[in-house]
């Protein structure tokens, strides 16, 4: 592997570490550059997992490091999202390609006007967190579901975990942003397994992007607690509407 590739790798991992804490979507970065590459789909996916793996445990730590977690709530709405995962893999979804994409696009771009406005709310004081009992049971139950979604389509599950813990719980971007960095945490480490069983990872590539996503999730989740919600509403905004763009318009 030449320099060029390897500082091209690790610098898509960097950014898609740093997108995938603060919104996500990171690996729409990250996977063309491994295809580019030569690696196949199959292989550049299951790759891809453990630059996720690696990542979200640098996250988990850099929130940690700044006092902002949501353990062991967030440990709960991962073990949910697992199990929903583990049925919605044995779900086939058949919808074509071009139209998943496009109502992916749209449903970024409801996903991330209904936080703005959930956003406003809160600044002005007409929303407070919710951690009751009930709250909690709703938030685990709706993860169940993300995690079926995620199971089978996989594609925008950050953005359904930020929905449900700004919704439900009404909690800010950024413990909302540390919460989901556990969760994606367990989700992955499911799938991890998986591949690493059937083989299809390229641990070369695979930890190249792994060092790449870790010093990204590492700065993003230090980045966004000193910054504040503002800074990671700019971030979640630009990134969705690129996403959305790139989904409905390049195929």
């Amino acid at each position: 592997m030449e320099i060029r590739d390897i500082l091209l790798v690790t610098g898509a991992g960097f950014a898609a570490g740093f997108i995938n804490t603060v919104a996500g979507g990171g690996s729409l970065i990250s996977l063309p550059i491994l295809i580019f590459l030569g690696l196949p789909p199959a292989v550049a996916n299951a790759s891809n997992r453990v630059a996720i793996f690696s990542q979200n445990i640098f996250g988990v730590l850099g929130f940690k490091s700044k006092g902002v977690s949501a353990f062991p709530f967030s440990l709960w709405l991962g073990l949910s999202a697992l199990i929903g995962a583990v049925i919605g893999a044995k779900i086939a979804v058949d919808i074509p390609e071009e139209l998943f994409n496009k109502l992916l696009a749209v449903i970024m771009i409801i996903v991330v006007v209904f936080i703005v406005k959930k956003s406003i709310r809160k600044e002005n004081g007409e929303l407070l967190e919710r951690m009751n009992a009930k709250h909690q049971f709703v938030s685990i139950v709706l993860f169940f579901f993300v995690g079926i979604w995620g199971g089978f389509i996989q594609a925008g599950v950050g953005f359904l975990i930020i929905m449900v813990l700004t919704s439900v719980n009404r909690f800010s971007l950024v413990k909302t942003n540390s919460a989901k960095v556990l969760v994606v945490l367990v989700y992955t480490s499911a799938a991890l397994v998986v591949f690493i069983l059937e083989g299809t990872i390229n641990w070369w590539y695979g930890g190249l992007l792994a060092i790449g996503n870790s010093g990204g999730a590492w700065v993003a989740s230090r980045w966004s607690v000193e910054k504040g919600d503002k800074w990671v509403m700019l971030i979640l905004v630009i990134a969705v509407v690129a996403m959305a763009i790139k989904l409905w318009f390049i195929e």
